[in-house]
């Protein structure tokens, strides 16, 4: 039965039960005869409703803290479900990894528990699956667009879309389990920018080739002038140098630790060397390859592969300071080779293939601007432009 009494500051407060819990609701109303009288009434309106089915929490307590918590009885009261039988979002992510992290390469699961780890947890992970509402969810996204880095800097549109993607991965899931409604109805991405490549030149590769540490001169040339990602250049061993056919085979890849497989199918490719490359690699085997097949192309002296993060800190970003030439990152050395195979007359398809993309379409969307009009597909015309363009790598 609902009951009208006071604080010690004499604030009146109402005390009933509904769907079960208990609930107390403190008004503005100081303890007078006439408040208490009025406060009573009410009470008495409220049980009736609750009795007859009528009663709204919001309507008569509007800013209540409660009212997530009633709307969560209440949704379980409309199915027919106990508490115990929904998870709340922490524990479903438990098993939503331990059924596809089988599927995944491992820097893959890196990601995404880091991504769920420092933003997709803390605000979803106590709230029951059944509880998270599109309120909740487009207030998550609000906080991600408020959130900076130690820098400063904030999280960009493709983040933020990229963590709402996993959480409604995450929970359409469970709500096809428990037979729950997606609380994903209209919430759209946010509008991301378009990508702008900022590629390399060749008078800047010229002078990085020239400037770098003799140790990883090759390494340099073979990066810019092949497009491998860091992962696979790093993960390249001597067995996947064909000399005699001029290829690289990319088959697999050294990221966060250890070997695994290419980022997807289409990376399982055949690279053509140019002059550069061929010569390059050719030095860099009186260095490395006497290992073996197994051994690793490039890699430190203790014969351990490249670590990323130590080349760009203690190698990359030096030599750029050094030559005065704006930063990037050692991952746009993928830009500028492809922004010089396009340049040179290469055919997009062939382009496209020496990169390990499925198809043109990124080729288009991204160096739309770098692509002539008259194209080749055999590589002769990038091996003209870098023999009239490029220095020796062998040079001292």
């Amino acid at each position: 039965m609902a009951s009208v009494r006071a604080l010690p500051s004499k604030m009146l407060f109402v005390d009933f039960k509904y769907l079960g819990e208990r609930f107390r609701e403190t008004s503005l109303l100081v303890n007078t005869p006439t408040n208490m009288k009025a406060m009573t009434q009410m009470a008495k309106r409220l049980e009736a409703e609750i009795t007859i089915g009528a009663f709204s929490y919001e309507k008569y307590f509007p800013q209540s803290k409660h009212l997530e918590k009633v709307r969560l009885l209440e949704l379980r009261s409309n199915q027919g479900r106990s508490a115990d039988q929904v998870p709340t979002f922490e524990e479903h992510v438990k098993d939503w990894l331990a059924e596809h992290e089988v599927e995944w390469r491992f820097s893959y699961c890196v990601t995404i528990n880091n991504l769920l780890n420092k933003h997709i947890k803390p605000g979803l992970g106590t709230y029951p699956l059944d509880a998270i509402t599109r309120d909740v969810l487009i207030s998550l996204r609000s906080d991600l667009t408020k959130y900076r880095t130690p820098g400063g800097d904030g999280l960009s549109a493709c983040t933020i879309n990229r963590i709402m993607t996993i959480s409604k991965a995450i929970i359409e899931d469970g709500c096809i389990r428990y037979k729950l409604i997606s609380p994903f109805d209209r919430i759209k991405k946010l509008k991301e920018e378009k990508t702008h490549v900022d590629p390399f030149r060749l008078d800047e590769i010229n002078a990085m080739i020239a400037d770098i540490r003799s140790d990883y001169r090759d390494y340099l040339i073979t990066r810019v002038f092949t497009g491998v990602r860091s992962a696979e250049i790093h993960g390249l061993r001597w067995k996947c140098v064909d000399f005699d056919r001029r290829e690289i085979l990319i088959r697999e890849t050294f990221s966060q630790g250890r070997f695994e497989y290419t980022k997807n199918d289409p990376s399982q490719r055949e690279i053509a060397m140019s002059k550069p490359v061929y010569e390059a690699l050719k030095r860099q085997f009186e260095v490395t390859g006497g290992n073996g097949g197994e051994g690793l192309v490039f890699c430190t002296k203790q014969g351990t592969p490249i670590d990323a993060k130590n080349f760009a800190n203690r190698v990359w970003r030096p030599m750029l300071k050094d030559l005065d030439i704006t930063y990037r990152r050692p991952y746009d050395t993928r830009h500028t080779c492809a922004t010089l195979w396009l340049a040179s007359g290469e055919a997009p398809e062939w382009v496209a293939r020496q990169l390990g993309h499925a198809n043109t379409q990124m080729l288009f969307s991204v160096y739309s601007r770098f692509v002539p009009n008259h194209t080749r597909s055999d590589g002769s015309a990038f091996e003209r432009l870098l023999a009239s363009s490029v220095v020796d790598g062998g040079a001292a």
